[in-house]
């Protein structure tokens, strides 16, 4: 598998950092854009069905519109989501994921899945860490 300029795996163990330096590296490029926030909430909400523009950006709290195009323009360029123009007055835009945009769907519910299993253990292991950064700070402030 070629990770990055003249880099190909050879089926070992592979380093992240080997090709997450390069920034002309399509793997951390495609990661980069799947990654994101905004791209994930969209993947997510176009699972099993078309959405409206005016539907996605109801449904994704906080997006801009501006930020909402730009995220589907970069899913549809990438095969991830099919835009569909319908000509009537006024027009109608659909979006809906695309065989391998599905792929990717189910990554993103293993992701979900971790996380609603694991999230208790993570808000138990965030509050530890921040008692124990409270009680050095305070042990640093009566050094002083």
């Amino acid at each position: 598998m070629t990770y990055g300029t003249g880099h190909v795996e050879d089926g070992g163990d592979t380093d992240p950092f080997q090709w997450d330096t390069r920034e002309d590296c399509e793997v951390r490029q495609i990661l980069d854009r799947v990654a994101d926030k905004w791209s994930l909430l969209v993947i997510a909400l176009l699972d099993r069905r078309k959405l409206r523009f005016t539907e996605l950006r109801r449904e994704i709290d906080g997006i801009s519109q501006r930020m909402l195009t730009v995220t589907l323009r970069q899913l549809e360029r990438d095969g991830l989501v099919k835009r569909t123009v319908h000509p009537v007055v006024p027009p109608r835009v659909d979006y809906e994921l695309t065989p391998l945009g599905g792929t990717l769907h189910t990554t993103i519910r293993s992701l979900v899945t971790w996380t609603e299993q694991h999230q208790n253990e993570i808000a138990a292991a965030r509050e530890e860490y921040d008692a124990r950064e409270r009680a050095e700070s305070e042990a640093a402030a009566v050094s002083v």
